[in-house]
């Protein structure tokens, strides 16, 4: 699930004001400092195994040629000073202004218009839904590891307890909604797995172990 959240964060990327907002700003530092080697190696094995539902971006590689390396060498999303927290760098739109041309996916040139919630829906529902899929798949044995891991290994914020626990908080039935309808917006990227859409058909919240 890490590597999805790198597509996502690549894919979602198309208004200047979005990687400055404080609860959006984590996803982008936690690329920072786990640096852009990381990054661009997950992606090559993101886009090879999950062709059809990575998205490619050449973000990471503009950051590079431009001497970002995160945390590594100080500039990245942020700048890291030595004791002082990291602070957004408004000197990286114009690297993430030349991305947004080279991906071509903006209509007329322009970006989307969404709103913060919904930046915020997409980031998160597409984590959502790539979990039901590693819940089908039978990856993990609970749906408890899952909101461990998003804690642990993916920044996911605690006070929500974990990625699967939120998301029944949240309401399947929205989640599933909402990509249904950016899935006929903006393409297969959003369109809701096989067991969200059992889920919410059911009405069985994501996080009960449903036994055979």
């Amino acid at each position: 699930m890490p590597q999805i959240c790198l597509s996502i964060r690549s894919a979602l990327i198309r208004s200047r004001w979005a990687l400055f907002k404080e609860d959006i700003v984590e996803f982008y530092r936690l690329q920072d400092v786990a640096g852009y080697g990381v990054a661009m190696a997950a992606g090559k094995v993101l886009a090879n195994a999950f062709s059809d539902r990575s998205f490619t971006s050449p973000l990471v590689e503009l950051l590079l040629t431009n001497r970002r390396n995160g945390k590594n060498n100080g500039k990245g999303y942020s700048i890291f000073e030595r004791g002082s927290k990291p602070k957004p760098d408004p000197s990286v739109l114009p690297i993430i202004e030349e991305s947004r041309w080279l991906t071509n996916l903006m209509p007329s040139g322009k970006p989307i218009s969404v709103t913060d919630q919904e930046i915020m829906e997409m980031m998160h529902f597409l984590v959502v839904n790539e979990a039901c899929r590693v819940l089908d798949e039978g990856v993990v044995v609970r749906p408890s590891y899952l909101d461990t891991a998003s804690v642990l290994g993916m920044s996911f914020p605690s006070f929500h307890v974990g990625i699967v626990f939120w998301a029944d908080a949240v309401g399947p039935n929205q989640i599933y909604t909402s990509l249904k309808k950016w899935s006929k917006l903006y393409g297969n990227f959003f369109e809701p797995s096989r067991f969200l859409k059992e889920r919410v058909t059911r009405g069985i919240p994501l996080g009960k172990k449903v036994v055979c």
